[in-house]
């Protein structure tokens, strides 16, 4: 048997009614290699989930709606998945945003996690870079945050130095284009992996205690970053209930553990 094409792999992980070449070039721009790893076709691929979710809307942002933050059909003016958010700085390395989603007065950064929470230890890294004084006194929640978890903070299943990171390079970007930011954090609580390993219930609600922990010390009238989260499933059930997204959410529901 001849080697698998990543690319080709990719492509067959796609429905057939998304605009696959799009998609797949938003991939192959981007930093984490998802396409030539083999990671996008896995079947624990969270890249899969949400380009297929996100996908349908590279072409029709407006038909695009959210209940965090709260977006009405025709508010959406671009979707893009694969979004780098650069850092007021050169060199090193900058963050990757799952989609960025923009409106006339808004820029939304989408972090999406699928088997992640329940799979993977979290570490926390930051570089002396991250606590150089150029965030504003607006993002001092997420310093504050930065600075817990450098102290020995943990958290077991969310990355919160992840979401850390992605919202100064949210807030970044966001001033460049005079737009307030919104970084929504989007998961899935699959009851099991692909093999068949089931995911405790406590396991669940152990994430969710921790996302709300941190949304509680991140989030401020004043910050520049607005933090939200969002389940795929409660994301799915809105759009079940809009006649335009109805077969593209009976589509999702299908396929995927949600």
């Amino acid at each position: 048997m001849g080697e698998v094409d990543p690319l080709n792999a990719a492509r067959e992980v796609l429905f057939g009614y998304l605009p696959r070449d799009r998609i797949l070039e938003s991939y192959s721009a981007a930093g984490g290699q998802e396409l030539v790893s083999g990671k996008f076709a896995s079947p624990e691929s969270s890249a899969a989930l949400v380009a297929n979710t996100f996908g349908y809307f590279l072409d029709q942002p407006e038909r695009l709606t959210l209940p965090c933050p709260s977006l009405a059909a025709g508010d959406v003016r671009t979707v893009q998945l694969e979004a780098q958010m650069r850092f007021p700085w050169r060199g090193g390395l900058h963050p990757w945003l799952d989609v960025a989603i923009e409106t006339d007065t808004a820029l939304i950064g989408i972090e999406s996690k699928r088997y992640e929470p329940f799979r993977d230890r979290k570490t926390v890294t930051f570089s002396q870079a991250y606590s150089r004084p150029v965030w504003g006194e607006a993002m001092a929640p997420f310093e504050a945050m930065r600075d817990a978890l450098q102290a020995g903070r943990t958290f077991r299943f969310l990355d919160a130095a992840q979401l850390v990171k992605h919202a100064f390079g949210l807030r970044t970007q966001a001033e460049r284009s005079g737009k307030r930011a919104v970084l929504c954090y989007l998961f899935a609580e699959p009851k099991a992996f692909p093999g068949g390993r089931q995911i405790p219930s406590s396991d669940v609600t152990g994430h969710r205690d921790e996302l709300a922990a941190f949304s509680a010390d991140v989030s401020s009238v004043q910050a520049e970053v607005q933090f939200c989260s969002l389940s795929y499933g409660d994301l799915l059930r809105q759009w079940a209930d809009q006649a335009d997204l109805q077969d593209h959410a009976a589509a999702l529901t299908a396929r995927f553990d949600l």
